[in-house]
């Protein structure tokens, strides 16, 4: 079951389209040249979660592409409408993918192309979460300051063009893993291609969670933002990078976190073994249910 909701400024909540009929131009210049931004997120029981955040984000790339999309409350409308109609659709499920899509529109125009995409989330992505996952390490190609030395790279939007994400993901299975934790080329930790890292110390009692510097060239993560408040609040220090990869090894546990699939723990590096921790991946779970 898929719903999707066009931005339409003819239609107030957006506009329904069916979503077994071809939609998009094939001119349009986010299928001909990935020139556009996403953003995707969790509705439970019919309400969006972090979407401030999420809208924020948005907003934020929007800019870094110079790219002119509607406005969050046009959003807003079409996320409820959307939400709706797949409620109406599927009534038993509690929880749903939401993506948001912005594109520059069929080449030649000066109007965005901008839907709404609503579809259950998948059976494996919730299945991570509780087996965990085997993770490779692969270099990414660039340093860890060429976000700040070329912003056209665009490091740090939430853009279209994941070719080199999903050929990572790809790559990773097949060589025996399920994901990826991206590193520069100076040996710095980066990201996920759909997630962030995280890594947990518990030193006599007192917990540490720490994440790579956002100045290293990655996206900022949404949930792992909502997670540092909420663990904050519980008593939680802290942290946020440099790091190198032995840093993952020596973790009392290792986590990538997103939007959708939350917080999966990570069970190998490279095909190492990692230390897990049921008891501090309980903890933040809860957290994560609560509050991201």
């Amino acid at each position: 079951m898929t719903v999707l909701v066009f931005l339409d400024p003819a239609h107030d909540d957006g506009r329904i389209v069916d979503a077994t009929q071809p939609q998009l131009m094939a001119t349009d210049l986010g299928a001909t040249r990935g020139d556009g931004l996403f953003e995707s997120l969790l509705a439970v029981d019919g309400t969006p979660r972090k979407l401030d955040a999420h809208l924020r984000r948005l907003a934020s790339s929007a800019a870094a592409l110079d790219l002119s999309v509607p406005d969050a409350d046009a959003w807003r409308r079409a996320i409820s409408t959307g939400l709706r109609e797949f409620a109406a659709a599927e009534p038993n499920r509690t929880t749903a993918a939401v993506k948001l899509l912005a594109t520059r529109g069929v080449e030649g125009a000066s109007q965005a192309t901008a839907w709404v995409q609503v579809t259950p989330v998948p059976a494996a992505t919730l299945a991570q979460r509780e087996a965990g996952l085997r993770v490779l390490l692969l270099e990414r190609g660039y340093d860890s300051t060429v976000a700040q030395r070329a912003p056209w790279l665009l490091i740090g939007a939430k853009t279209l063009s994941y070719a080199v994400n999903m050929a990572a993901v790809r790559y990773a299975k097949a060589h025996g893993a399920d994901d990826v934790i991206f590193t520069s080329s100076d040996g710095k930790v980066l990201e996920g291609p759909t997630s962030t890292v995280l890594l947990a110390h518990d030193r006599d009692g007192q917990k540490t969670l720490v994440t790579p510097q956002l100045e290293s060239g990655i996206l900022p993560g949404t949930s792992q933002s909502a997670l540092f408040d909420a663990a904050q609040e519980q008593g939680w220090e802290l942290g946020y990078g440099p790091l190198e990869p032995h840093h993952l090894y020596e973790a009392d546990a290792v986590w990538l976190i997103s939007s959708i699939r939350l917080l999966a723990p990570v069970v190998s590096l490279d095909g190492q073994e990692l230390r897990t921790s049921p008891a501090l991946t309980t903890e933040l779970s809860d957290l994560v249910e609560r509050f991201v």
